[in-house]
């Protein structure tokens, strides 16, 4: 048995981030886009995903180091961070 110890986002924070990719990849609306969605899969280049950190930095008013972004592959990283960011940030 292997024991996963993460805080997993808000249902609300990946469908949010959902949005914001759909958005920044011209994706269509009913496109799949889950918290398993790797960037990669759905298109994105470095660009893209920078742009995506920009405009997920500007929805949720944080900022995201360079090394953090780095580490996001999946929108559900992207979530994990945000609410690990905001978390810090009203704290």
């Amino acid at each position: 048995m292997r024991l996963r110890v993460s805080c997993a986002a808000k249902p609300e924070t990946v469908d949010k981030v959902c949005s914001i990719v759909r958005k920044q990849l011209a994706l269509p609306e009913d496109s799949s886009v889950t918290g398993e969605s790797k960037f990669a899969a759905l298109g994105a280049d470095s660009l893209d995903t920078v742009e995506i950190v920009m405009g997920l930095e500007e929805e949720f008013g944080i900022s995201v180091e360079e090394e953090s972004a780095q580490s996001i592959v999946t929108v559900q990283d992207a979530a994990d961070l945000i609410e690990k960011l905001v978390e810090k940030k009203d704290a």
